[in-house]
């Protein structure tokens, strides 16, 4: 009997127990908050990638009476642009800037900020050969105009990013590198998706890849691309010239050595820009040399008499004659004498061609580099993709005005046509001018000294070819 007495207490003192418990963790649940994931954030437009081209394109959308009202979010992988002093050193990365370039900038009201600080107009260029007399001389009559605009790059960024910050519907985030995109056409989703390395994720109607010739989005489009490097280096630098106060420093200079072009872009009446295309070894031992001896071997580069190819100096004469010109030799100008080379401005690059097959799919766009990479010999390569933000600028606001989705295949296939019609042959030209004078073989150079000095002796070519450089 004691001991089924003492069982039925243990078993109420459970009972209860149990009883109390239930209550407390229905009370603990009533009180907790869900778990949430944080909200996917959309926008109208998420261009992939910051740079000259990627900003520009920011502030071109927005600045766009149709396309004003349309939230755009801009993925810059780099930290927070510091700016720009003007009254600082010249940088030795610097853009020529086409006639089209600067009236993009004008129509986003980025141009007034570059001329109060500095750039340096172009008035005439030449180019010339080194194993002929052959050469061109490109400036308009009278120097009425400019052949083109020498400009820093960050200076570019600095006028852009001045405009950004005023527009109200562009948010930039930095250090956003993108891990992976997904697209309507793939995912059946509806629209564009976002996912960067930090975990954050985005959605948008139209996902534009500016993220250079790497890119993440021109992967996930799943595009044919042909991609070849050149065994090239580029090497920039930021010179100092011999040259009088009164004398003006407008002529940019461009000689096509046998190990690639080497070009003097000017800054100012006491500074240029160099740009030199030349092997990887000779890159190397150039970036190497002490100052004094770099500055002695680039005013050999242009200076130095290279082996002749007879027959060629020969058929120049003939075609001179014919067009009642003197020779090539006593019209050719000579570039200033560089005396120095600023301290930390020599850098190397490397040098390849890069285009895609397509520009556009479903939700999603290509600019700039990540849609086509050019050698730098004949300066087209941001200008080409300023024309390209320019193009789906204008085609996305005729989109939205129709009514269409930014995103609609049917409209960007539009941009996509403009811009093949006008990168293409460009691009086919200049990686073509690269062959060209990549070799001293002699039939080679005959024939490019005689097309080189032909088109100097007929106008309308010449100005033909000035008009499709100047865009």
């Amino acid at each position: 009997m004691l001991i089924l007495l003492r069982n039925n207490a243990g078993s109420a003192a459970i009972s209860q127990a149990r009883n109390i418990a239930k209550r407390l963790l229905s009370t603990t649940t009533a009180n907790r908050k869900p778990e949430t994931t944080p909200a996917t954030e959309h926008y109208d437009i998420i261009i992939g990638g910051g740079g000259l081209v990627g900003t520009t394109l920011a502030a071109a959308l927005v600045n766009n009476v149709t396309l004003a009202d349309k939230k755009v979010l801009l993925l810059e992988g780099a930290p927070p642009f510091k700016g720009f002093d003007p009254s600082g050193p010249y940088q030795n990365r610097v853009s020529a800037i086409n006639r089209n370039s600067v009236e993009l900038f004008k129509s986003i009201n980025a141009w007034a900020h570059i001329e109060q600080a500095r750039y340096k107009p172009v008035k005439q260029m030449q180019v010339w050969e080194s194993n002929s007399d052959a050469l061109i001389q490109f400036q308009h009559d009278n120097f009425a105009s400019d052949v083109a605009c020498i400009i820093e790059n960050d200076l570019i960024l600095d006028a852009v990013y001045a405009r950004v910050k005023e527009l109200d519907n562009v948010k930039v985030l930095n250090k956003a590198r993108i891990e992976c995109v997904g697209l309507p056409g793939k995912t059946g989703a509806p629209h564009s998706q976002v996912k960067l390395q930090d975990g954050r994720s985005f959605t948008c109607e139209l996902l534009i890849g500016a993220d250079g010739a790497n890119s993440v989005v021109r992967k996930e489009m799943n595009v044919d691309v042909l991609s070849f490097n050149y065994d090239r280096m580029g090497l920039v630098a930021t010179l100092d010239l011999n040259m009088d106060d009164d004398c003006d420093n407008s002529v940019a200079w461009q000689r096509f050595l046998p190990t690639g072009p080497v070009a003097l872009l000017p800054l100012s009446a006491k500074h240029s820009s160099l740009v030199w295309s030349t092997t990887v070894p000779h890159a190397k031992e150039l970036l190497a040399m002490d100052a004094n001896a770099f500055t002695d071997a680039l005013n050999e580069a242009f200076c130095r008499q290279y082996p002749r190819v007879e027959l060629a100096d020969k058929a120049l004469q003939g075609l001179n004659a014919l067009f009642g010109n003197s020779s090539a030799q006593h019209q050719r100008q000579y570039p200033p004498r560089v005396c120095g080379v600023q301290d930390g401005s020599r850098a190397t690059f490397p040098l390849g061609f890069l285009h895609a097959s397509s520009y556009v799919c479903n939700g999603a766009a290509l600019v700039g580099d990540a849609a086509h990479r050019v050698h730098p010999l004949a300066g087209q390569g941001v200008n080409l993709g300023f024309g390209d933000v320019r193009c789906l600028v204008e085609t996305l606001a005729t989109a939205a005005y129709a009514g269409f989705k930014l995103g609609d295949t049917q409209h960007l296939v539009k941009y996509e046509r403009k811009c093949l019609a006008k990168n293409v042959p460009i691009m086919v030209g200049v990686h073509g001018l690269h062959t060209l004078y990549s070799t001293d073989f002699s039939p080679v150079v005959l024939m490019r000294s005689l097309g080189l000095q032909l088109t100097q002796n007929l106008p309308p070519i010449k100005n033909l070819f000035m008009k499709t450089a100047m865009g």
